[in-house]
């Protein structure tokens, strides 16, 4: 029977609060889950994911400068080649004019000079004139290579004007990496400062000249006078010691009960019957537990609760108290 209702009452409790509120790692703006901020941590947490921001920003920006750079470097190569095979063919046109001038200007000097040239004039004029016509041919193609050429040309200074506009230059680069690098500066200066005020105005603990016992039995006294806020403290110190970390949790949620936050007491009586269910209060504490689950809405927990009391404890006051409970 005993064992039933231990079971009962761990059954009961455990879906209700399946984890403990903890009160240490807070103010660690450092933690991926920072919480129990102060409002100037708050600040600095804000301004840190900024400045984390503000780097993927200026990383993205880098990147895209570099191309942009690279973009800019190739299409100037290929400027600089079409423009020396230009000056290449404008020179090679320049000569095959002046090629075919002077054969003009012979061939007519022969003729008029030499009537033996018309004679030999059948083969001669007309091996002249085929090289002529081939020589136009080629500065006519040349002049339609020149053409395509400049066209090109002014599609790529189009294309390089564009990127211009679109992209950052890199002068407008370096002034965000300034600007960065400043706002980066003012944080960390910010924070170094916030870490010396901190360390400033940290009051002594009070607990720093006592034993473990002497803080219990100050937690008591102030409990007795009705002081929870202050027994609350001391008796979390003593969880966090390990101190008889059972009682201390018992005590915890006795002070949330008579200040009716019903929840919070459930939750620290559970975690003192589980470290220890032997105690000599586990009367008390299971009928608290089953008036606050009742005064919460948990009726049917709350009656078992009532039911296993008077089972275990059948001489006990608490049992006379679950038994009137039931009966309304």
């Amino acid at each position: 029977m005993k064992k039933f209702t231990l079971a009962t009452f761990l059954v009961a409790t455990v879906p209700l609060f399946s984890a403990e509120p903890s009160a240490f790692g807070a103010g660690d703006i450092d933690s991926p889950n920072p919480y129990g901020l102060t409002k100037s941590e708050k600040v600095l947490l804000e301004n840190k994911n900024d400045l984390i921001k503000n780097k993927k920003t200026l990383r993205k920006v880098e990147i895209k400068s570099n191309r942009q750079a690279n973009e800019v470097d190739l299409l100037k190569e290929r400027i600089d080649g079409l423009q020396s095979i230009v000056e290449s063919i404008n020179r090679k046109s320049h000569a095959n004019r002046s090629t075919l001038q002077k054969l003009n200007s012979k061939t007519i000097e022969e003729s008029k000079n030499s009537n033996e040239y018309e004679i030999r004039l059948g083969n001669a004029t007309q091996s002249n004139l085929q090289k002529i016509q081939s020589n136009s041919e080629t500065i006519q193609i040349n002049f339609d290579n020149i053409k395509k050429i400049k066209l090109v040309i002014s599609e790529l200074s189009i294309l390089i004007d564009s990127i211009n506009t679109k992209y950052i230059t890199r002068d407008e680069f370096n002034v965000l990496v300034n600007d960065v690098n400043n706002f980066k500066s003012l944080i960390l200066k910010e924070l170094k400062e916030q870490k010396k005020r901190e360390s400033k105005v940290i009051p002594k603990s009070p607990f720093a000249n006592m034993t473990n016992g002497d803080i219990a039995t100050k937690a008591k006294t102030l409990f007795e006078k009705q002081y929870y806020t202050d027994a609350i403290k001391h008796y979390q110190y003593l969880i966090k010691k390990g101190y008889r970390p059972a009682k201390s949790h018992y005590m915890i949620g006795e002070m949330y009960y008579k200040r009716k936050d019903y929840a919070n007491a459930i939750s620290y009586f559970k975690k003192s019957a589980t470290l220890y269910s032997k105690a000599s209060y586990m009367p008390n504490l299971m009928l608290h537990t089953a008036i606050s689950m009742d005064k919460t809405g948990d009726k049917n927990h709350a009656e078992n609760f009532y039911r296993g009391i008077i089972l275990k404890y059948p001489n006990s006051k608490e049992a006379v108290q679950a038994e009137r409970n039931l009966s309304k």
